[in-house]
């Protein structure tokens, strides 16, 4: 019996040992998401907020994120993106940092976070471009414009990175 568990304690610590002579994961998580659904009732303005079912969603959207601990959140420079990453900033006590998809320095930008976990919400053109520069290769196409329920996640794990596409009603 002596032999039979210092054979099993001896088998289960060296898994243990490996694993703590491996160097750490350095993980970065990229969420993805379009805004929420837009007053269109105005061709001609440019910059509208969300209608009450968008805002709905903005909602719904930091209730599929609550059990993600977010480290930052970036928004496009619009009403509609704004309003749609708020509740997920504001359940985690961050403030929204604004950037322009066509002309932010995306190294810096992935470099910045490095190791995090983000919120990015932008446009049907502009997400799935971003995360197929984050991805480093074109996986995901522009979005139809009726599509707002589309959650991108990008996982980057020491320089490698993995994806898939959710799509949450």
């Amino acid at each position: 019996m002596k032999y039979v568990l210092l054979l099993v304690f001896t088998f289960g610590l060296i898994p243990m040992v490996n694993a703590q002579d491996s160097s750490p994961s350095e993980i970065t998580t990229y969420y993805f998401i379009r805004h929420a659904e837009k007053d269109t009732s105005d061709s001609s303005n440019r910059n509208p907020h969300l209608t009450k079912e968008g805002q709905s969603r903005a909602v719904k959207w930091s209730t599929v994120l609550s059990n993600i601990k977010l480290d930052a959140v970036y928004s496009t420079n619009y009403h509609r993106t704004i309003e749609t990453a708020q509740p997920s900033a504001s359940k985690n006590n961050l403030e929204i940092t604004t950037y322009d998809p066509f002309k932010m320095d995306k190294k810096a930008f992935i470099e910045n976070t490095k190791g995090k976990t983000v919120l990015v919400v932008g446009h049907s053109n502009t997400t799935p471009m971003f995360a197929n520069t984050i991805i480093g290769e074109e996986v995901y196409k522009q979005l139809d414009e009726s599509n707002y329920t589309s959650l991108f996640i990008v996982t980057v794990t020491n320089g490698v990175a993995s994806h898939q596409l959710l799509t949450i009603e």
